[in-house]
């Protein structure tokens, strides 16, 4: 991904060849770093499962068609915002279906852009600074997004009411998980500190044994991910297909998704701030 800054190869290893001339297998040894679907925190499940698999293929068009890693980014951005946009659109019954089908397939390629653009990037050896900020914000905005549209297919339409304030509040605890997060590399640099607390996965650990089985409990749980882009987006498809089976006249199945959505945020925002002010990361 484009958030990455991951260690390059040395200048002696610069026998790659050109953009126009790589083969999907070079895209592979110099795109994709060993350890890349290792990395616990940063490499998303489907990632790992299937998208590692496929994104050199693309990696490789794009390079192909001229494409830079900022502008694959931007797409990832356009995709993001764009499911939230389809899921919200103002249908019923099978209607509502095939929004949730569109919302789900624009977020299999948002997830898509999101591992092309960093592959693009480290082939062509164009990591940045800003490319890390452009897929923070594009993270931010695809995520938002998808849960403020939840909200208005919960609603019925475009129009203002609870579970539309829902999707708000749920859009609201999602960017504010983020920003936390984001804010202790704020806070340490602030500071004077290194961006990363040294003593690795252990100071990522609250110190009260308390707090700490209850984080491993929540972790453990995965009630957090609900609110992320790709597991929602299938979650929206499947309460949209039970409405269908059910054939109810209001969208019951996905009312109650935006309401568990909501509660998740708001709490999971909560135990998230605890969880960071109870560890090593801000010493």
């Amino acid at each position: 991904m484009a958030a990455e800054l991951p260690e390059m190869p040395g200048p002696g290893d610069d026998q790659r060849p050109s953009r126009r001339s790589a083969r999907v297998a070079d895209v592979r040894r110099y795109g994709q770093p060993p350890g890349l679907k290792d990395r616990r925190n940063e490499e998303h499940w489907a990632g790992r499962l299937y998208m590692r698999d496929l994104s050199p293929y693309f990696a490789w068009l794009a390079m192909r068609l001229g494409f830079s890693p900022n502008q694959l980014t931007y797409m990832m951005m356009a995709c993001g915002v764009a499911a939230g946009v389809v899921v919200s659109l103002p249908v019923s019954g099978t209607g509502a279906l095939w929004t949730a089908l569109g919302g789900a397939v624009l977020i299999q390629v948002y997830l898509l852009l999101d591992c092309v653009d960093g592959e693009v990037a480290r082939y062509l050896r164009q990591t940045s600074v800003a490319g890390v900020f452009l897929d923070r914000i594009g993270h931010y905005l695809s995520e938002v997004s998808l849960l403020i549209g939840l909200g208005f297919a919960a609603q019925g339409g475009w129009s203002n009411g609870g579970y539309a304030e829902l999707g708000l509040v749920a859009a609201l605890g999602a960017a504010l998980i983020k920003a936390e997060t984001d804010n202790v590399v704020v806070a340490r640099a602030k500071s004077g500190l290194p961006a990363d607390p040294s003593g690795g996965d252990r100071a990522l650990r609250p110190r009260s044994t308390g707090i700490a089985l209850a984080r491993q409990a929540a972790s453990m749980l995965r009630f957090h991910r609900i609110i992320g882009a790709v597991e929602l987006s299938l979650l929206i498809l499947a309460a949209a297909a039970l409405d269908v089976v059910l054939g109810t006249s209001t969208p019951a199945a996905i009312r109650v998704l935006t309401v568990a959505v909501a509660v998740v945020a708001v709490v999971q925002t909560l135990l998230h701030l605890v969880s960071i002010l109870a560890s090593r990361r801000l010493k």
